[in-house]
């Protein structure tokens, strides 16, 4: 598309790549997840959660130019991830044994928007992938990793608010 517009004011170099290109789209994915791992961050007040939150946050930006660049993110950090992970599910008990509706505080509802995130992550590295293009294994580790970490935090924080999940019973299943 030789007559493309290009902005002078445009926001990230890289807006303009094809669609079939999906690694903007996946810089842009991460850099929301951040971002989001950051408002959830100054909802809570614990400090052991928030400078884990902010760990997160760093870790995310850290995978975000994994599909144009090498991953940076190491082992350690991916079992320091899972350790977590592991950790909160240990502390959600019977409440992960459910599938439950995306309800609750404020902090479990945004803690399910960052699962949802890391699951399109997921997808998007798959998508990638199906077109004949190279990605890091420790890259979909990671992004299932955040889904995992982000559900068992949601039930975490309604826990802590005292307040119970809800099941959900599908129709189909």
């Amino acid at each position: 598309m030789e007559n493309l517009y290009r902005s002078p004011y445009e926001a990230y170099p890289f807006l303009s790549d094809g669609s079939d290109d999906l690694r903007c789209d996946f810089e842009l994915m991460t850099d929301e997840m951040a971002s989001q791992v950051g408002l959830l961050r100054s909802k809570v007040s614990d400090e052991t959660l928030r400078a884990e939150l902010l760990w997160i946050c760093e870790l995310v930006y850290h995978m975000n130019p994994a599909l144009r660049t090498p991953l940076k993110v190491t082992e350690g950090e991916k079992e320091r991830l899972s350790a977590a992970s592991e950790r909160l599910r240990r502390e959600a008990g019977d409440r992960c044994k459910r599938f439950v509706l995306c309800q609750g505080c404020e902090t479990a509802c945004l803690a399910h928007l960052l699962r949802v995130r890391g699951k399109q992550l997921v997808r998007l590295i798959y998508r990638h992938l199906h077109q004949g293009r190279a990605a890091d294994p420790l890259l979909l580790d990671l992004a299932n990793l955040l889904s995992g970490y982000f559900f068992y935090l949601a039930l975490k924080l309604n826990a802590d608010a005292g307040v119970d999940e809800v099941d959900f019973v599908s129709r189909n299943y």
